[in-house]
């Protein structure tokens, strides 16, 4: 990259310079090339006059060249790695600090913007003729409110709030919010035929242990009447109070079916 040649100007700080030398190099500010930067920095410095600057900005732009130089002696040594094992870059506190900067540095543009428009705003003032608000006609409170009291507006208040008491349906403001539950029957049915491939009989109420809704149960319930007329597995129950137990036939093999479909 060519040295930079810029015309020399007053920056508000070493912060201003830096994002001006950025800027002008058309780096990355996540990624600068900070020995460019420095010396850069550095031939500026050799630039500036006394008279330019009073001694605490001066100042200022000296401790910014010692962080620079810091910074480059850091980048030529081996990484140093923090305690999760990542390797810290030397540039992030400067980087955090630019990007601070920039954030305030275009807040102050905005505002010096919106200063300048307010300036040209002209406000017009009161047109309306004294012979029109002398004619303005004198209201008597009295008048006004009549034989009206507190107690008749409390009373009008509490009959207009027992309208809208009655406006509202006391059957249908309790109703809650119905939401549909999503149950995938295939998945479920597949899960059935692995629960039952493998036992000879298991109860109804054991395979709904781990079922979460009345949707689940339901589909449940369904597969194994589907498996029922399929000859796959028989339902008996000894009474109505006692469960329902399901006793495995064949089971039938679904991938194979499809495979065999396919073939054939």
């Amino acid at each position: 990259m060519s040295e930079l040649e810029f015309k020399l100007e007053k920056f508000e700080g070493p912060l201003d310079l830096l994002l001006h030398l950025i800027d002008k190099n058309k780096v990355d500010i996540y990624d600068i090339p900070i020995a460019i930067i420095t010396e850069q920095y550095m031939e500026y410095l050799g630039q500036m006059k006394e008279d330019d600057y009073d001694m605490d900005t001066m100042s200022e732009f000296l401790v910014m060249a010692s962080t620079l130089l810091d910074i480059k002696c850091r980048m030529l040594l081996p990484k140093e790695k923090d305690e999760e094992g990542e390797e810290i870059d030397p540039r992030t506190e400067l980087v955090q600090r630019l990007l601070e900067y920039k954030i305030y540095k275009y807040a102050s543009l905005e505002l010096r913007d919106m200063s300048v428009d307010a300036g040209r705003a002209i406000y017009k003032g009161s047109s309306m003729p004294k012979e029109v608000t002398e004619q303005e006609i004198p209201i008597d409170i009295n008048k006004l409110v009549g034989d009206t009291t507190l107690q008749k507006l409390n009373s009008i208040f509490d009959e207009l709030m027992k309208r809208q008491e009655n406006k509202i349906d006391p059957v249908r403001s309790k109703f809650g919010t119905i939401e549909k539950e999503e149950v995938d029957a295939e998945a479920r049915a597949v899960y059935i035929r692995q629960f039952a491939r493998g036992r000879e009989r298991f109860s109804f109420r054991e395979l709904l242990k781990e079922s979460g809704s009345k949707a689940e149960i339901i589909i449940s319930f369904l597969c194994i009447l589907e498996m029922i007329k399929n000859g796959e597995v028989e339902a008996k129950q000894a009474s109505i109070e006692d469960d329902i137990e399901i006793v495995v036939k064949a089971i039938k093999d679904e991938d194979n079916d499809d495979k065999e479909e396919v073939n054939g």
